[in-house]
């Protein structure tokens, strides 16, 4: 069965037709950048630090590209990814990195059927809230007066 890089494929062991099911990496990487956005003390993922960023509340606007900050190798039965955060200051990192290493692999396996099987995460930048918080307002003013110009 060929697989592109782009796709990957999931046998059907219900049946013996060749029934495939397979997922986009996109789609690998959105259900993982939510996932890790869960998770208590990871202000953002990164990656072209927080452009499209519309603030801690609204992290799930169509706006943002959840995808940021997000690389995946996904095989045929596999998943290895690689993760670019900014971890709120005062929190515990090493914690911050079990809680997600283990919301990643549960979401993605228990939406695809897929078993993960590395995750690295790379801290880009440590914040308080309130950094973050004027970082972001900062950002989504410049981005409007970019928008009207």
């Amino acid at each position: 069965m060929a697989v592109n890089e782009t796709n990957t494929a999931v046998k059907s062991q219900e049946n013996t037709n060749q029934n495939t099911l397979t997922f986009e990496d996109q789609v690998i990487k959105k259900i993982a950048g939510i996932a890790a956005n869960e998770i208590k003390g990871i202000l953002s993922m990164s990656g072209g630090f927080m452009s499209g960023l519309t603030g801690l509340t609204d992290r799930f606007r169509s706006t943002e590209d959840i995808t940021k900050g997000i690389n995946a190798e996904v095989g045929e039965k596999q998943v290895a990814l690689d993760l670019k955060v900014i971890v709120e200051y005062g929190k515990n990192v090493p914690s911050i990195f079990s809680e997600t290493v283990n919301n990643v692999k549960k979401s993605i396996h228990d939406m695809t059927g897929l078993e993960v099987v590395e995750v690295n995460m790379h801290v880009e930048d440590v914040m308080t809230r309130s950094e973050f918080e004027a970082k972001t307002d900062r950002d989504k003013e410049q981005e409007s007066k970019r928008d009207l110009e």
